[in-house]
């Protein structure tokens, strides 16, 4: 694995202080023009759904539920990519590196994606049911897949410290984007198809919900399974 000097905390955001306030600061903006982004796109397949006098209400839901799933697993990919650099940067402990880097980002994106999502429908009077996808068959193959790349393109960059800057801001965007996503098609599949009229409450528990886990995966816990006898800087 690559050497790096630098304090503890996320590439893209190293030129402060590491703490945990500080990484949640760091993620906001990304947080913000993910959503943005995503509650923009999901609005024009609102409206085109809402137009087609073709479009039946099954075949929207099973889009939207597809769409979940498509942005749920690129979430993977960049969610243990971003582990896997943190972790690695300050600790040569590779077994339990793995570990934490394919378990703590699969908690957080189902965590992201499905868990939080979910108890906003209901807090908003929508009734929605758990959809865990390790729990099916095909969905966990593709979980699995998914996580292994992200690993494998962590371990890349690791090798090559030059570009581990220039694609952690690429990184930390297209992680909070695909969550983003992933969260708000959730809902919207899982019948809240009326999230325009609550538009703000929406946006505020789906903000929540993508930036706690999103930091807490990329940063904080991995850091905090780094002792300090194990960050490379001090061996």
């Amino acid at each position: 694995m690559a050497q790096d000097q630098q304090k503890p905390g996320c590439v893209g955001c190293s030129g402060h202080e590491p703490s945990i306030w500080n990484e949640f600061i760091c993620h906001i903006p990304y947080t913000a023009i993910s959503l943005a982004v995503g509650f923009a796109l999901a609005s024009i397949l609102h409206v085109i759904n809402g137009v087609s006098v073709a479009t039946q209400y099954d075949v929207a839901m099973h889009g939207y539920h597809t769409l979940f799933h498509v942005f749920h697993f690129l979430h993977i990919v960049f969610a243990v990519t971003g582990t896997t650099v943190t972790f690695f940067r300050y600790s040569n402990r590779i077994v339990f590196g793995v570990l934490v880097s394919l378990l703590v980002p699969a908690f957080f994106c189902m965590l992201s994606d499905s868990v939080l999502p979910m108890i906003a429908g209901s807090i908003l009077g929508v009734s929605m049911h758990l959809h865990i996808c390790i729990f099916h068959l095909h969905d966990a193959i593709n979980l699995f897949i998914f996580m292994i790349t992200g690993l494998g393109i962590g371990t890349a960059l690791l090798q090559h410290s030059s570009s581990l800057r220039v694609f952690s801001y690429g990184s930390h965007f297209f992680h909070i984007f695909c969550s983003s996503l992933a969260s708000l098609f959730y809902i919207v599949s899982h019948g809240f198809t009326d999230w325009p009229h609550h538009m703000g409450l929406v946006f505020i528990s789906l903000f929540i919900a993508v930036i706690v886990p999103c930091t807490l995966s990329d940063v904080v816990i991995p850091l905090y399974c780094v002792s300090s006898r194990s960050r490379k800087g001090k061996e």
